[in-house]
């Protein structure tokens, strides 16, 4: 007999966090579950730990395999699921008693609801709760016209969903550093997407997050376009954007930003082409906010050369991609990359950014 929930878990290396993650769904209200965590070829105590995990408590289920990536652990996952309902939970987060109980409730009585999440509370390295980091939006709101998107997103720690809606539109995808969200766009096509407003965990923000470091901020910046691009095709009805395994590499390998959108260029038209530079460009600059770097002086160079692409833009959008330049030249100003701001900002901007920066805002 299934589980009510199956809950996918991948995990490499991921000693240090990996048994609150797991006793944060043993100790769920919820008890009918399955707990499949794919080790992704941990070279850690993560083997060790899970064997011990899974000797407690029968409803662990360890599928050890060799080093394969992301999204093939998270596919394996899914692979291995029985029940109705699935649930994620990455291996350095945790969930609160009532999520399982609370969101599989919310899905019984609203049909039309494909998958949800909701809030966290977010710590750092050392499990300290960070204060003022924002909330995720309505994830009905997604508009792929944007540049950059605004994504139909959801905390991929406090997502659940049905599981033949996740099998139905293909599992998770080779969008780099973005597989989440693309698999929220493609299930938005089948019905609603909810975040609900309450704290159903804690998420973790550390120096080794996926998107941590400039060159996967750059990778996340085409990657997460792209998906909104795919998106926007298959509105149209249009072949969808072909996303192979090999992606990912040449975008690292491309190393700047520029060349990384010359490489996704290869499968989109010119006028698509033309949307990824801004879009990719704006993207970066929304990353830049929040995560633990800046935007060098051939990023900056590249987001001004993209910035007369924002024509075709809604008058609001270009607006709010003028934000974005004045806001990211303002603090890089104050940071004393001077050579960057100006390398990011055009004349006409001048004026805005100076006041940002008297102004500390």
């Amino acid at each position: 007999m299934p589980a009510r929930v199956d809950v996918m878990m991948p995990a490499y290396n991921a000693a240090s966090t990996l048994r609150e993650a797991i006793d944060s769904l043993r100790a769920q209200t919820l008890r009918d579950i399955r707990i499949i965590v794919v080790d992704d070829g941990s070279t850690d105590d993560t083997p060790a730990m899970l064997a011990a995990l899974a000797a407690e408590d029968a409803r662990v289920v360890v599928l050890p395999k060799d080093n394969d990536g992301i999204v093939e652990a998270r596919n394996d996952a899914l692979a291995a699921c029985e029940a109705e309902f699935v649930a994620c939970l990455d291996a350095d987060d945790a969930a609160f008693p009532e999520r399982l109980a609370r969101q599989l409730s919310y899905l019984e009585l609203h049909p039309d609801c494909v998958g949800l999440g909701g809030e966290v509370q977010h710590v750092d390295e050392s499990g300290a709760t960070i204060a003022g980091m924002t909330q995720q939006g309505d994830p009905g709101l997604a508009d792929p016209v944007q540049a950059p998107a605004l994504e139909p997103y959801i905390v991929h720690s406090t997502f659940m969903a049905r599981r033949a809606d996740v099998v139905a539109v293909g599992g998770y995808r080779h969008v780099p550093n973005s597989e989440d969200s693309d698999l929220f766009w493609r299930l938005a096509e089948r019905g609603a997407l909810v975040n609900l407003p309450e704290v159903f965990g804690k998420y973790r923000v550390h120096t080794a997050s996926i998107s941590s470091s400039i060159i996967n901020g750059r990778v996340m910046a085409v990657g997460s376009q792209l998906g909104a691009l795919s998106a926007l095709r298959r509105r149209a009805g249009r072949p969808d954007i072909p996303f192979p395994r090999e992606l990912h590499a040449s975008l690292r390998a491309a190393m700047t930003l520029e060349k990384m959108c010359t490489v996704a260029a290869r499968d989109l038209e010119a006028d698509e082409a033309d949307h990824l530079r801004v879009a990719a460009a704006a993207k970066l600059m929304e990353l830049s906010r929040y995560r633990p770097y800046e935007p060098d002086a051939t990023d900056c160079a590249f987001v001004r050369s993209a910035l007369p692409h924002a024509a075709a833009m809604s008058a609001k959008n270009r607006k709010e991609i003028d934000w974005y330049v004045t806001v990211t030249a303002a603090r890089l100003v104050r940071k004393g990359m001077l050579a960057e701001a100006l390398a990011l900002t055009p004349p006409r901007n001048y004026p805005v950014a100076a006041a940002r920066v008297l102004l500390s805002r």
